[in-house]
């Protein structure tokens, strides 16, 4: 069986056609802003029309794990003034800060020789891992985190303070990238223990270097806003899997 879809005029009409009808339903859960739900039409138009529905469906399910663990704690994290604003809802800022890398390795994929499909996939996989363990940690950390370090001097710091961690959030993420790997797994979009448990470990080293990036860079530089560093992250994921895959797992895919 094919992995990636035919790639012809009336696939992608359909799936902005599904996206549209899809969006018009599932606008009303409080997920994400009006202007967030446009974006996650194109994106999910995007992804449908590049990887199918199992690209399409990977990337829902990062959305729902990641508003889930965003509603743990709500109240508790909205009473120390370290909850997400509007209420946990997502706007196009943060559908881009986490999807473009792996838009964009889906765009490749789909237009790219067979035998570098599966590591672009790779990819693909790594970036969204990275996201949601990051997005399961700082959830996590936030509120469970008894703990909580600078990363870089080990300082005690407050919680929610960019580039601090804790056991209990890197834990979290940790399990955030595992379930990520397995949704992707399952889908078929990555194929092999070795590569999903590669993939999963990426995703967390990735996650620890982006809290080393909040906590010596990003107070410094005022253009390194959050998403600007979820980009980063994404995109460090992404190159570091696809760099390790062809040496540690030589026919991975």
């Amino acid at each position: 069986m094919e992995l990636l879809p035919p790639q012809d005029p009336s696939h992608w009409l359909a799936a902005l056609a599904i996206n549209g009808l899809l969006i018009a339903v599932a606008q009303r859960l409080p997920l994400l802003t009006r202007a967030g739900w446009v974006h996650a039409g194109v994106l999910g138009t995007l992804l449908w029309g590049s990887l199918g529905w199992r690209g399409w469906l990977a990337v829902v399910a990062y959305l729902a794990l990641g508003s889930l663990v965003t509603k743990l704690g709500f109240r508790r994290k909205r009473e120390l003034g370290l909850a997400e604003a509007r209420d946990g809802r997502r706007g196009p800022e943060n559908v881009w800060g986490s999807a473009l890398v792996g838009t964009v390795l889906a765009l490749l994929a789909c237009r790219a020789p067979a035998a570098a499909v599966p590591l672009l996939l790779a990819g693909f996989a790594a970036s969204f891992a990275a996201k949601l363990a990051d997005t399961f940690g700082s959830e996590i950390g936030k509120r469970w985190g008894r703990h909580t370090v600078l990363i870089t001097s080990l300082r005690p710091v407050p919680p929610g303070t960019e580039g601090a961690i804790s056991l209990e959030g890197t834990a979290a993420s940790l399990v955030g990238s595992g379930v990520m790997t397995l949704a992707l797994l399952a889908l078929g979009l990555i194929r092999g223990w070795p590569l999903a448990l590669l993939v999963s470990v990426v995703g967390l080293v990735a996650t620890l270097a982006e809290s080393l990036v909040g906590a010596s860079l990003q107070q410094r530089w005022g253009w390194l806003s959050n998403e600007v560093v979820n980009g980063l992250q994404t995109l460090l994921a992404a190159l570091l899997a696809m760099a390790l895959v062809p040496w540690l797992l030589p026919g991975a895919g």
